[in-house]
Formats: C-alpha cells, structure tokens, sequence
C-alpha cells in the first residue's frame, strides 16, 4: 500500500516512465517522519517544519511544488496503517508516500546503545544540504557496517573530521555541554536536530563546533538522533586503528529524553 500522485494504491509495485529522472538520477527530495499520537499537529510530528524542508529544497531546484492539500491527504490516509511515513517529491510535483513501523528492537536501542563503525571518506552525501533520492553514498556505509554486524556508520570529511551517521545527526556530550557538528560542516539539517538545538539552546547547553579526530576522544558519551528514532545512545565506534567507548548510561541522556515529553 502506499500513496502515489492523488490516489491510494494496493501494490507493493510503483510504475514510472523509463525517463523518469527520479528513476535514473535520483531526482527526488524525501523526508521521513514519525507521526505521533495519531496527528500530522502532534508537537513531535513537526509536519510543519518537514513540509517546509521539502519546500526549500524544491524551490532550490526550482522544481514544482507539490499539492499541499493532497499531500496532507495522502499522508493522513497512510498513517491510519504506518506510524513512519517517507514522503517523496518528484521534480515535477508528484507525491510519493510509503509507510513502515517502527524498527522491533527500538526500546533495547534506547535502552543499551548501539555500535556505530567510521565509513571511508568517500561516503559523503551529495548534496548534502538537501535529502534527496541520491542516498547512495549513505546507503552503502550503512549497508557495509550492517555486513560487520553493525548497526550504523558514521560519515566523516577528508580530513577525518566526524559529520552525521547514515541516517541521523551526531550528538555527544562533555565539559557539561552537548556538542552537535555545525550544518556548515556539510551535513543534513535534520528536523529533530533543529528543535532540538533550538531547546538545548535555551538552557544554553549546546555548542556546534567540528567533531575532529580529537574531540571525539573526550566525549563521555554520545547519540545520534532522527525523526523516527528520536535519540539512541552509540557506546561503541569502530575506528581503523582500535575502538572508542562511551558510556550508554550517561545521565545526561535523561535530559534528552525529557525534550521528547517536555510540553
């Protein structure tokens, strides 16, 4: 099932025309958000600011935007069956809405942390400013930490500074602050870590500086976050010369946790 260009399809196929740029480019801009407490106005649904990072990126391009209406519909119809929707643009403004759950073992994440290994250089994104449907780059560093039994990758620049995971953005906490790479580092400006700077901010617990080979060594502990998983803790980072640890337990987390309720 999914929502495609107006309407609701029961297939698990999705034709295009063969000269479909989305096809043979990757010319899409997506988003991927979770719907909470059944609303696309739940605070932590921020349907608002994702619309608006799409729209962004789509007048970037000077692509054509699509339906609002339609695309508020279509995204209403898929979260009666999916808690996580993918909502993908096509240059020429069709809408493309897929749905999946949420991943089994995310309360165990939350709870333990996860491994996270640094992917070769060459994995940065294109485009990185914008999520477009030119993943590859963080697909295969995903898809190659996943064959170590790993679950997430790292990306990091030429010079082996640390930038944003496969699928997330990087949060790590010392000297009694959170630090998060700077979007000018090239990096997503995901959804949850904009209004989660923004809360940081306020109680002026956050500084965005570049993650370089050094400063990661004196994190005591760090997460990475999106729109789907929220926050989960990494405890270990497997590096080409040995493995970094921090501590999945850290208090510090807790106060994380508490933007995700906090009214």
């Amino acid at each position: 099932m999914f929502w495609y260009n107006g309407k609701l399809v029961e297939s698990q196929t999705l034709e295009l025309e063969i000269d479909d740029p989305g096809l043979l480019y990757g010319a899409t801009v997506f988003t991927t958000l979770r719907v909470y407490d059944n609303s696309l106005d739940s605070r932590l649904t921020y349907w608002r600011s994702h619309c608006d990072r799409l729209k962004l990126s789509l007048q970037t391009f000077d692509w054509l935007l699509p339906d609002e209406e339609r695309l508020r519909q279509g995204a209403q119809l898929m979260m009666a069956h999916f808690p996580v929707l993918r909502i993908t643009i096509f240059p020429d403004g069709r809408e493309w809405i897929t749905g999946r759950l949420l991943p089994k073992n995310l309360t165990e994440l939350h709870k333990n942390g996860m491994i996270a290994t640094l992917a070769a250089s060459e994995f940065v994104r294109c485009l990185p400013a914008h999520k477009t449907g030119n993943y590859l780059s963080a697909w295969l560093a995903k898809a190659n930490a996943q064959k170590l039994n790993i679950q997430e990758a790292i990306l990091v620049d030429a010079a082996g500074n640390w930038l944003e995971t496969s699928t997330g953005n990087l949060w790590g906490w010392r000297d009694g602050s959170w630090w998060t790479p700077p979007l000018t580092a090239g990096i997503l400006p995901g959804v949850v870590r904009g209004q989660l700077r923004d809360w940081l901010l306020k109680q002026h617990i956050v500084r965005e500086e570049p993650w370089t080979p050094e400063l990661v060594k004196g994190f005591e502990a760090i997460a990475y976050s999106n729109s789907v998983v929220e926050t989960v803790p990494i405890h270990t980072v497997i590096e080409p010369t040995g493995k970094l640890e921090y501590n999945p337990h850290h208090p510090c987390f807790q106060q994380l946790r508490m933007f995700f309720i906090a009214l």
